[in-house]
């Protein structure tokens, strides 16, 4: 088995060790695993100051406008996200992060952060930077598939 069939390998514990970890936190808040990846989106519009509609995200979640809007208001019911008027266009609706779901995740992500950056530290600089590269590259590739199947 060459390098790269053995870090595809290793990507692929990988990824059934994530869904093991957000299955315990998405059962204990009662949450669906689309609705952790919707405020995972909302979280990271606001972040980089680009508003998230409801549009964009039902496009990025590949949803129906219906299970789009039953995801939000189960968001909305458990104090997560806020849909907000845009005080220029009143007719578009940004949907807004509520503190107490940015409280939850930080609180049960950052023992991971904790354990990954601990992990990472025994790497210099260049070492990492060709991680980066790598993982950059196997999210490109990750993503033209999903394109790909759907």
């Amino acid at each position: 088995m060459g390098d790269a069939d053995a870090l595809i390998d290793l990507l692929r514990g990988f990824n059934i060790q994530a869904d093991r970890f957000l299955e315990v936190f998405t059962r204990a808040h009662g949450l669906h695993r689309t609705d952790l990846n919707a405020v995972a989106y909302i979280w990271q519009a606001a972040e980089e100051d680009k508003p998230l509609t409801p549009g964009e995200l039902a496009r990025t979640l590949r949803l129906s406008p219906a299970a789009t809007t039953a995801l939000l208001d189960r968001l909305a019911k458990a104090g997560h996200v806020e849909r907000r008027h845009d005080t220029e266009d009143r007719r578009r609706v940004h949907l807004v992060m509520q503190p107490p779901a940015k409280e939850l995740a930080l609180a049960f992500f950052t023992p991971l952060g904790q354990h990954l950056r601990a992990a990472l530290a025994e790497f210099d600089e260049a070492e990492l930077a060709t991680a980066v590269r790598v993982l950059l590259k196997v999210n490109e590739a990750t993503a033209k598939a999903a394109d790909e199947a759907t």
